[in-house]
């Protein structure tokens, strides 16, 4: 049977590879508490771009309705300008 320092040094070696064992865990688990914060810091920025996006998405879709219904305003000011000319120069010819 093994001395009792023989099985005392056995537990100390134990001990120390726990040790070791908690040591390289704690690091770890630290360093993926902070990929961590650095990925929620990622996310939040995704979102704020992901709502400017929108919002930039909005404003064109907007603007482009804006810009139609002015060419359709224009086009429909041109039709009317035309159809007065038309009518000035009828009643042109009728007063001949």
């Amino acid at each position: 049977m093994a001395s009792v320092a023989d099985q005392l040094d056995k537990v100390l070696q134990k001990t120390a590879r726990v040790i070791e064992l908690v040591d390289a865990l704690q690091e770890e688990n630290d360093l993926l508490k902070l990929e961590n914060q650095s990925l929620k810091v990622a996310l939040d920025a995704s979102k704020v771009k992901g709502l400017d996006l929108e919002e930039k998405l909005k404003v064109t879709k907007l603007a482009k309705s804006i810009e139609g219904t002015s060419e359709k305003s224009l086009d429909i000011k041109q039709k009317i300008n035309d159809f007065v000319r038309e009518i000035d120069k009828s009643i042109a010819l009728l007063k001949k």
